[in-house]
């Protein structure tokens, strides 16, 4: 059976309900809090992970920051990331995406609810006002994640290297980040079959700003690729 569908039937008399409250949070984020929604979001993660036939192994809880701005990158291996992520995250994360994905059902409505921002890597321009967005908003002290490859890598375990300009938001805003390390990620949705498979998610240590207050974006985007390298063969 193919995973995805496997997940749909397992949540079939949840999915209606929970895709529902959903959509009224989307359709007026401003009336309710962060927590309340990021509640709801994991809650509908933590069932497609349920479902999935999928073992979520989670270290490193206690490195997310308790409060305030951080910037968390990790490696994209597939489409299953953002699943495992948000089950696990205890804090409200935004997220800065693609813009081809902005009209997926379910994504669409948790970009809306979490202040996301897409980006269309094509326009320097537009690209580098989220950039912006970004930073005023870790700024506030609302945690942002990105995918410093800007891309699946569809090579397995294998990393692309990742974009310096991804890291200009941590160097602005002057924060935490916290690096993430995937392992084998892409396998739940990426591959055929819906067998019994272990995916593995790694929160790093967080990196304060005056451990790389005088490195370069593209210094620090080596640095943190270095760390999710090193995590990921010792997994």
């Amino acid at each position: 059976m193919n995973r995805l569908l496997r997940i749909l039937l397992k949540n079939i008399t949840r999915l209606p309900s929970a895709y529902g409250k959903l959509c009224k949070y989307a359709k007026h984020p401003e009336k309710y809090t962060r927590q309340e929604m990021w509640a709801h979001i994991r809650y509908v993660m933590g069932c497609a992970v349920e479902a999935s036939n999928v073992e979520l192994k989670v270290t490193g809880l206690e490195n997310i920051p308790e409060d305030g701005g951080f910037m968390l990158y990790g490696n994209h291996q597939g489409m299953f990331d953002v699943v495992a992520i948000a089950a696990s995250c205890p804090r409200p994360l935004s997220v800065v995406y693609k813009k081809e994905l902005a009209g997926v059902p379910i994504l669409k409505q948790i970009y809306a609810c979490t202040n996301s921002f897409a980006m269309d890597r094509e326009d320097v321009r537009q690209s580098l006002t989220v950039i912006q967005n970004v930073t005023e908003e870790v700024k506030k002290g609302n945690p942002y994640l990105i995918f410093p490859e800007g891309t699946r890598s569809k090579l397995g375990n294998t990393m692309l290297p990742f974009h310096g300009g991804s890291f200009r938001c941590a160097v602005k805003a002057k924060c935490p980040v916290v690096p993430m390390a995937l392992v084998d990620s892409f396998r739940p949705l990426d591959e055929k079959g819906s067998g019994r498979i272990t995916v593995q998610l790694h929160y790093l240590p967080a990196i304060a700003y005056e451990e790389f207050k005088d490195l370069k974006a593209a210094q620090l985007a080596e640095l943190v690729q270095g760390k999710i390298q090193a995590a990921m063969e010792n997994a």
